[in-house]
């Protein structure tokens, strides 16, 4: 197109491009999200955890409470203050009320100390049983691939994370022994390596076998 003798060149026409609609997502087709408490977990326990803490915060409350009574009235008198803001009567009741708080800090206190205790010795028997199905599970593994005396020690060792020169001086001998040996290991294990080896137990430790 020309203008006045002059070339004028047209810019070319852009379309109109609408907005696509956004469609409002199908309360069928949308994925639920995933449960945010752990497995294992439930309302009413985390209900049981609060009120645990809910209870052992006023119990500590209360023994401050009673100490800081306690203290003050031994002050006071150490200086010869004394307060006619509270009767005789009236300070007697506080100090049987904190002698019953103290009291009862005291007991809560040793059930504390021996639930503490049951939970710890729980937690070990369990930690013995899972150790000895751990070391039956071995056993059972080393007999269904056919290794030897040797052999079963090398594999021992090699799950515990020991080089292969550590593996030969427990054992008095070479690295090359003890490199054909874990070679041997991992033919019949059928697997290409100690980190392979070593996730054919993860695995078992991860799944059912073990009581948990």
């Amino acid at each position: 197109m020309r203008a006045n003798g002059k070339a004028v060149h047209r810019l070319p026409q852009i379309p109109d491009v609408k907005p696509a609609r956004r469609e409002k997502p199908d309360a069928q087709t949308c994925s639920p999200l995933p449960n945010a408490l752990p497995q294992g977990f439930t309302q009413g326990t985390l209900h049981v955890t609060n009120s645990k803490k809910l209870i052992i915060a006023v119990i500590m409350a209360v023994q401050v409470a009673c100490t800081v009574f306690f203290v003050s009235e031994i002050f006071l008198k150490e200086f010869g203050v004394t307060t006619r803001l509270i009767p005789v009567q009236g300070r007697q009741n506080a100090q049987i009320g904190a002698a019953l708080g103290l009291s009862l800090g005291i007991v809560m206190g040793w059930v504390a100390l021996r639930r503490s205790i049951q939970h710890t010795q729980q937690v070990e028997e369990k930690l013995r049983v899972a150790s000895g199905a751990f070391m039956d599970l071995l056993e059972e593994r080393f007999t269904h691939w056919g290794l030897t005396p040797a052999e079963r020690d090398v594999a021992l060792f090699a799950i515990k994370g020991l080089s292969t020169h550590d593996i030969a001086d427990l054992r008095n001998t070479s690295e090359g022994t003890v490199k054909a040996q874990s070679n041997a290991i991992y033919r019949k294990a059928g697997v290409s390596g100690r980190p392979q080896l070593l996730s054919l137990f993860i695995e078992d430790l991860m799944s059912d076998t073990l009581p948990r």
